[in-house]
C-alpha cells in the first residue's frame, strides 16, 4: 500500500474514482457546489487501485476535508489519511480541520468523534436548500433517517481556538 498526494498525472485516475464512488465529482456543502475535480488530497493505492481517498480545501486558516473514502473498513485506512491531512494542515499553520456530514451518517460521526473532532455547528434544514442545486439527493438516508441537516464537526489544532 501506498499513500500519494493528488497531482495533476493522476487526476484523472482520482476523478474516476469520485465519479464510481461519488456518482458525480460535484458536491453540495451548505448550500455551495463544489467542484470535487480540484480538491486537494491523497489516496492509497494497492495493485494500481485506489482504496482509500481524502480531498480538502484550505480556506484562510481552516482546512476543510470534502469527502473521506475508505474501501477496506477497519484496516487503518481512513485513520492514515486523516494523520495526513492533519500533518499538512499543521504545516500549512491552519488553525483547525473541519469536516461536514449529514445527520444520517452515524458511522462518519462516530468515526471524527473517536479521532478528536467535536460537533461544532448543525445547519439545520440544509439539505432543503442542497437538494434545489441537486434534486438527486435523497429524502432517506442511511440507517433509514430522514436526511435533512449538515453537521460540522472540527479538530482545533491552535489551542488558543478551544
Amino acid at each position: 500500500m501506498e499513500l500519494q498526494r493528488i497531482t495533476e498525472q493522476n487526476r484523472a485516475k482520482i476523478n474516476t474514482f469520485l465519479k464510481e464512488h461519488w456518482y458525480t465529482t460535484e458536491m453540495v456543502l451548505r448550500g455551495q457546489v463544489v467542484d470535487m475535480t480540484q480538491a486537494e488530497g491523497f489516496f492509497i493505492e494497492e495493485d494500481n487501485e485506489i482504496i482509500g481517498l481524502i480531498t480538502y480545501a484550505v480556506f484562510g486558516q481552516v482546512l476543510e476535508i470534502l469527502s473521506l473514502d475508505s474501501l477496506r473498513p477497519g484496516q487503518g485506512l481512513g485513520t492514515a489519511l486523516i494523520g495526513q491531512v492533519v500533518q499538512v494542515a499543521g504545516e500549512m499553520g491552519c488553525r483547525k480541520i473541519v469536516v461536514i456530514t449529514t445527520n444520517d451518517n452515524l458511522h462518519a460521526l462516530g468515526f471524527y468523534q473517536r479521532r478528536g473532532f467535536d460537533m461544532a455547528r448543525l445547519f439545520r434544514g440544509a439539505l432543503e436548500v442542497s437538494r434545489k442545486l441537486k434534486p438527486e439527493i435523497p429524502l432517506i438516508g442511511e440507517n433509514n433517517i430522514p436526511l435533512r441537516h449538515e453537521i460540522e464537526l472540527e479538530l482545533v489544532l491552535c489551542k488558543e481556538d478551544k
